[in-house]
């Protein structure tokens, strides 16, 4: 299941667009990997973040993963509800279990990314 609407990167992080707002979790691709998720480590609000440089850490049963920006920017939210209910990025990725939301420094750090048919085509790859 790969929205439409998304961005993504080839370490399986999503971006969801807004004007110079981004919303920014993982994958169901990449939760189903890591499978039961029990700690994310979040960053500061304000911090400022680098395109596919690390900005926090996602803990699961089976491993501790970093996780990576999409697009260079300055974090706005962080996702309250995943300090309770990490696992909330199992059963929603796409949705309630966003996990940052940040400001987008340059847009043109967008056409980095991959497409939801690129990014099909990554994981039909990696699951060769």
């Amino acid at each position: 299941m790969v929205p439409d609407d998304l961005k993504f990167t080839k370490r399986h992080e999503w971006i969801r667009v807004d004007g110079d707002k981004g919303t920014v979790g993982i994958s169901d691709y990449a939760q189903g990997e890591l499978s039961d998720i029990v700690f994310v480590e979040l960053p500061q609000v304000g911090a400022r973040v680098k395109q596919m440089k690390p900005f926090g850490t996602i803990e699961a049963v089976k491993a501790v993963t970093d996780l990576y920006a999409p697009v260079s920017g300055e974090i706005l939210e962080t996702n309250p509800e995943l300090k309770d209910k990490p696992e909330t990025i199992n059963s929603d990725p796409y949705g309630d279990g966003w996990i940052i939301k940040l400001r987008i420094e340059d847009p043109c750090e967008l056409e980095n990314l991959l497409s939801p048919a690129d990014y099909e085509k990554l994981l039909e790859e990696e699951e060769h």
